[in-house]
């Protein structure tokens, strides 16, 4: 199969097999359809190269999300959203275009999903401020998955993005159906986007940490 044809969307081949290197090393949760990286694999190149033409050609569509509910502390759950190894490796090419642009924009104590950041470095920063400073604010928005409003994401997504074919996909991914355990399908009417995506993680992750005198 030739990869190389011209595609009316800036996405190369390598592009895809890049993803699927980075989306492989995190979670084997399968998406519906059961679909595993055993089963992938056994056709890889072909199952790669179907991804890049219809990302490349516009005509990428995703498919629903499973929803899974995980215990919290508190004794109450939070629902996660399961996408497709397909869907998560396309989310991973998509991501990784929005990253290079975003990036540079976010807070220089940012550290939730950002390239080349980690856990370890947000920890040693706390411990500088602990040293300098005398108070910290701590802030998280309630329910923001559940909540926020497709139409404001995308304003701000349109702010900080040119490309019109990665707005196209990210708006796909935000109007992705969700099939709960009982097997129904439902939407998410206009707000709200499923935790357990690669793009989801990091469209709204931007830890900061504030401290001061």
């Amino acid at each position: 199969m030739n990869v190389h044809v011209a595609k009316p969307v800036p996405i190369e081949f390598k592009q895809v097999v890049d993803a699927y290197g980075k989306v492989k090393q995190g979670g084997k949760a399968a998406g519906i359809g059961g679909e595993s990286w055993e089963a992938f694999d056994k056709k890889l190149e072909d199952n790669l190269c179907v991804i890049w033409n219809r990302l490349a050609s516009g005509t990428y569509h995703p498919s629903a999300v499973r929803e899974v509910e995980i215990p919290k502390k508190d004794g109450k759950t939070r629902k996660l959203g399961i996408p497709t190894l397909r869907d998560r490796i396309a989310q991973e090419v998509v991501k990784k275009s929005m990253e290079q642009r975003i990036d540079q924009h976010f807070h220089e104590h940012s550290y939730g999903y950002r390239p080349l950041k980690s856990s370890k470095q947000a920890i040693e920063q706390v411990r500088k401020n602990c040293k300098e400073k005398d108070w910290v604010i701590d802030l998280d928005i309630s329910k923001f998955f559940d909540e926020i409003d497709h139409e404001l994401l995308m304003k701000a997504v349109d702010k900080q993005i040119e490309e019109k074919w990665i707005k196209m996909y990210v708006e796909r991914w935000l109007k992705m159906k969700i099939v709960n355990k009982e097997g129904k399908e439902y939407d998410r009417a206009g707000k709200g986007t499923p935790q357990g995506g690669v793009i989801a993680l990091r469209t709204h992750s931007q830890t900061l940490i504030f401290s001061g005198g």
